[in-house]
This record gives C-alpha cells, sequence and structure tokens, in this order.
C-alpha cells in the first residue's frame, strides 16, 4: 500500500457539466499505523504531562465550576471567532444580563448556543449516554438552533453535496465525500469512538477522530465548531479529564493556516506524523495556558479579597458582590440587588467601594443601565479572544 493513500483518495464527480474531485476516506485507524518516532513519541508525553497538570489544578480551585463558567464561555467566543463572528467576550457576558452587546445579536446568539451544546454534549455524557453519532446529531441541533445556520438541517446529516473554499466544488480547496456515500464512514468512525477495531492512547484517538470528522464533513454547517468540542468531549468520556478545560480553539486561531494545510496533507499525502506534531503540540501549549490562567485567576481572587476586608465594616456586603463579580465578571446595580438579595443602595455603595479599590469600572459612559467589570479577571480571561476579521470555514 502506497502511504500517500493510506487516508484515501480522491474520486472524480459530476455536477451538470462540471467536474470535482471529491474525497473518499478511508477506515480508522490509518493503514500503515502511525509512526511514532522519537520526535511524536516526545510530543506525545508532552502533552500527557500538561493534560495531567492541567487536571490536577482543578483540585486546587476552590470552586471549580466558577472557572469552568468562565473558561467555556472564553471558549465559546474563541471557536466562533475562528468561525467569523465578531463577537467578544464582554460581548457574550452583556447578553447574558439582558444588556445590548455592541455587535449584531445573531453573533452574540451563536456564541450562547455553543455554551448551550457544550453544556447538553457533557450532561448526556456524565449520564453515561456515550459519544456516538446520536450524540454528535444532538450537539449539532443545539449548537444551530435559531442562528444563520437553522436553514442548515440542524441535528441532520447532509444530503447535498458541501464544499471548502471557493464558490462550487470545481473551484474549491476541499470537497468532502458524497453524500450517498457518508454512511459507511460515519459508521466507522462511530465504532473507532467505541474501540474498533482496537483501542488507541485517547489523546491519539482524540486527534484521530477530529480529523477524520472534518474530512468527512458530515453538516452543512457547524462542522468546524462541533470537531472542536468532541476533542473535549472525547477525553472527557475517557476520563482524562474530570473537568471540560482543554480548547484548542485560541491555538486553531493563532495558527489556522498550518491548520488547513496539516489536515490536506493527511488527504492528499496520508501524512498522519505531521498532523499529530501539530495537534500533539496545540494539546500540550493549550494545556499549559490554562493551567497558568487558573493560577492567575485564583491568585487574584485572593489579592482582592484581602484588599477588600481591609475597609472594615463595609466589606460584607462589597465582599458578595466581588463574590458575584467572580461568577459573572460584568454586573449592573439590579442584577446585583436581585442576585444577593441586597437593597440597591446598599449594592451601589458596594459597587463604589470596588470601583474605588480599583477592582470594578464602569464601561458603558450611560446615566441610566451602567454596568461594571471586573478588570483584571476580564483581561486574563480576554487573552486571545481579542476581535478579528478573518473568516474561515464555518
Amino acid at each position: 500500500m502506497e502511504v500517500k493513500y493510506r487516508a484515501g483518495r480522491f474520486v472524480k464527480q459530476q455536477s451538470g457539466p462540471s467536474e470535482y474531485l471529491a474525497f473518499i476516506p478511508k477506515p480508522l485507524p490509518p493503514d500503515p499505523p502511525i509512526r511514532m518516532d522519537d520526535q511524536l513519541q516526545e510530543a506525545l508525553e508532552r502533552a500527557s504531562v500538561a493534560l495531567g497538570r492541567l487536571d490536577g489544578i482543578t483540585l486546587l480551585l476552590p470552586d471549580p465550576d466558577l472557572f469552568l463558567y468562565m473558561y467555556v464561555r472564553k471558549e465559546a467566543v474563541l471557536s466562533s471567532q475562528i468561525e467569523g463572528t465578531q463577537s467578544s467576550l464582554s460581548d457574550l457576558l452583556l447578553f447574558e444580563n439582558k444588556a445590548a452587546p455592541s455587535v449584531p445579536t445573531e453573533d452574540v446568539q451563536e456564541v450562547s448556543n455553543y455554551i448551550a451544546a457544550t453544556q447538553h454534549g457533557l450532561k448526556r455524557l456524565r449520564g453515561g449516554f456515550p459519544l456516538s453519532l446520536r450524540l454528535i446529531r444532538e450537539i449539532h441541533e443545539v449548537l444551530l438552533k435559531g442562528t444563520r445556520g437553522n436553514n442548515k438541517t440542524p441535528g441532520e446529516f447532509r444530503t447535498s453535496q458541501n464544499w471548502i473554499g471557493g464558490t462550487r466544488p470545481g473551484n474549491a480547496k476541499y470537497v468532502p465525500p458524497p453524500p450517498h456515500e457518508m454512511s459507511s464512514f460515519l459508521d466507522n468512525l462511530e465504532k473507532f469512538l467505541h474501540d474498533q477495531p482496537i483501542r488507541m492512547p485517547p489523546l491519539l484517538k482524540a486527534g484521530l477522530v477530529h480529523a477524520q470528522f472534518e474530512t468527512i464533513h458530515p453538516f452543512l454547517d457547524g462542522n468546524g465548531r462541533l470537531g472542536r468540542l468532541l476533542i473535549t468531549f472525547l477525553l472527557c468520556a475517557e476520563k482524562v479529564l474530570s473537568q471540560p478545560l482543554l480548547y484548542l480553539s485560541l491555538f486553531l486561531k493563532e495558527h489556522r493556516e498550518s491548520y488547513y494545510e496539516v489536515l490536506q496533507r493527511i488527504r492528499t499525502e496520508g501524512d498522519w506524523e505531521e498532523w499529530f506534531r501539530f495537534y500533539l503540540r496545540g494539546v500540550a501549549e493549550v494545556a499549559q495556558q490554562a493551567t497558568e490562567t487558573a493560577r492567575r485567576i485564583i491568585h487574584l481572587f485572593e489579592e482582592d479579597a484581602k484588599r477588600i476586608q481591609r475597609i472594615g465594616k463595609a466589606a460584607g456586603s462589597a465582599l458578595r458582590v466581588h463574590d458575584l463579580l467572580k461568577h459573572r465578571a460584568i454586573i449592573s446595580i439590579p442584577l446585583a440587588a436581585k442576585e444577593l438579595g441586597l437593597a440597591w443602595p446598599t449594592v451601589a455603595s458596594a459597587i463604589e467601594r470596588l470601583v474605588k479599590l480599583g477592582i470594578a469600572r464602569e464601561f458603558t459612559g450611560k446615566l441610566r443601565d451602567r454596568q461594571f467589570l471586573y478588570t483584571r479577571y476580564l483581561d486574563i480571561l480576554n487573552e486571545g479572544t481579542e476581535r478579528n476579521s478573518a473568516h474561515v470555514q464555518r
């Protein structure tokens, strides 16, 4: 067998008078198998160690759900930005507070759906439901519901040809398999998820599943977002991570051209090894960044709580507002009063003290409907989520 064709082959297709080449993938696992040379083995070990440290940091977090709540929102913003939305983390938090974001509502709705899809998938997995084609369709339905992709058959595998780049299959950068041939590839993907025909180390398995899913591109929209989520879902299902804290979107956003190139080289050259060098490097870097982010946030919360305690009698209500800011990062006086069960003047006074300490800041410039943000906390979370105008395949 030629290594060049171990991932599959391109087959000529006809669409009216036009011809194009669609890719027909081979089943997983690759044949010949992945060549685990010293460089790749070292990359796997680095990624595994970094993942272990990331999973361990959850034991040090005073409130793991709090960190997860905000970290998933950062990932939702990043993953949606890769697809072209202009929503920022602040826009999302304002949207969740029922305040007006600074970008079109449709953009923020897509980010909000990503969070809902993540939560749905994790709830199902924790309830014992297997990572399967059925669950993938469920997640996809939540991801696209009520968004611009709502007319792209949410929750249903495609029945027409799609393509990546270009205006038609004939000038596209990549054309996935025809819809009438997809069922066998998806059946193989599901069997591989269930360790058939062989069981592989979870990190390698997740890398293979992601690349194969993107190659099949089984939906008319949302393949990129769902494919990235599959990595995290699989690592949680395999008990590599106790919390879903590994997301590759920041790494893929920073290296998007390399990402598309290594995926395409799997198809054109059968080069799974290059893909794994890229993917494992991303896992190691992102896991290290997430661990460091968690440490910085723990330190910030502790230091700011000590500063608040020094103000004396008024510290009680200020600490309660500070705790709410840890959970939301952006609040208004009415929202805080309702959430905490405190009187408006008490909340307003507590927020004023946090502003004087430099912990909180009003950022709308309005006299009414003012919103206050936890400045340094949001600065940490915002790293890498700066808006950009680069649009890629959705």
